[in-house]
């Protein structure tokens, strides 16, 4: 139980500061950016393994 209350009034204290607010904002945009690069490396893995594909049929 002692662990439960340090976590509430650690929580409550992190709340009331403005610290919490630009951590979330920081996820936020780190998430957006990891959507964004998956994002490319489908719509370009999928053409990258195309001229893969023709640069080895070239080459045999």
């Amino acid at each position: 139980m002692l662990h439960f209350e340090f976590l509430s009034a650690w929580m409550k204290a992190q709340a009331k500061t403005e610290r919490g607010a630009s951590l979330v904002e920081y996820a936020l945009l780190v998430a957006l950016i990891a959507v964004v690069c998956i994002a490319a490396v489908t719509a370009l893995g999928s053409s990258a393994s195309d001229k893969f594909s023709q640069v080895e049929s070239a080459i045999n």
